[in-house]
Formats: C-alpha cells, structure tokens, sequence
C-alpha cells in the first residue's frame, strides 16, 4: 500500500491574516498628543479681577499647594492663606470646585472664575502640568501663568 504525504495549501490562512491585520489598521484610531492650551498675560497695564472671583494658586518647590482668593495683602492680614495637597478628593480641584459653586450661590456664572497660577523657581514642571490638568478637567476657562509677586515669593519661604 502506497501512502501519499499530506500537502495543506497555508495561501488562504495566510490571506485571512493579511485580511485582519488591514482591518485593525484601518479601524483603530492611533492616539494622538494631548494638547493643553496655555494662556499668558499680556506685557503691559495689568487688569484688575474682581476679588470675589480670583483664585491665585502658588506652587512652591515641596508637592504641596498654596492658595488664596482676592489679594495677597487682604489674605495675609487675616491669615487666609491656605495650603493643599495634590490630591484627587482634596486637593486643588476640590478647592476649585468649592469656588465655581460659591460663585453659582452668589448668580455668577462659574465660568467668571480666574485662576492665577504662579509657580516659583524651584517649582517642578509636574506640579504646573498637575495645576494646568485641573484647570481642563473643572472647566475653568480663564488662568493664566504669573510671576510671583515679592510677597508671594516671602510667604513661600517662610
């Protein structure tokens, strides 16, 4: 008895794989770069805010965040200048969130709020992306990156 070898043709497998890996190509969405916007002041005369819709944000070198609504002189005196972790449930989108719902409670539009971010020089550039990622993810559309202010700057090394 004469037995034949057994010959598969691999030519349609190799097709149908061909085939797959087209139709991933072509269906996947290959990811792209997240942007985030950033805005600086204008060189010139400054613009006076409404205290009662400022936040000032002061990121010192430790992870640690400084905060403050109005002005530094008005916080200073009365001592409502607070400190914040980077933390999800308590941190610097929290305390925004609190200030977008105080502004609703008072009839302006949350989106009136302004966030001043000031990094100091022995800020980390994950402690600004961590600041300017919060701005995205709570809807504040008006923030700017500042320089510190002399007084700032003091309170920080204290």
């Amino acid at each position: 008895m004469h037995k034949d070898s057994l010959s598969i043709d691999m030519t349609p497998m190799v097709d149908l794989g061909f085939l797959l890996i087209a139709f991933f190509i072509f269906t996947t969405e290959i990811s792209k770069p997240a942007i985030t916007n950033l805005y600086m002041p204008h060189t010139g005369d400054s613009i006076k805010i409404q205290e009662s819709k400022s936040l000032t944000i002061l990121l010192p070198g430790s992870d640690e965040i400084f905060y403050y609504f109005g002005t530094m002189e008005e916080a200073m005196k009365k001592k409502l200048v607070y400190e914040t972790p980077f933390s999800e449930t308590t941190g610097l989108g929290n305390i925004i969130r609190q200030k977008q719902n105080a502004l609703e409670a008072k009839g302006i539009d949350k989106k009136e709020l302004v966030v001043l971010i000031k990094p100091g020089n022995e800020s980390s550039y994950k402690n600004v992306i961590s600041a300017l990622d919060e701005m995205l993810i709570n809807g504040v559309s008006r923030y700017a990156l500042c320089d510190q202010e002399v007084d700032e700057a003091l309170f920080l090394k204290q």
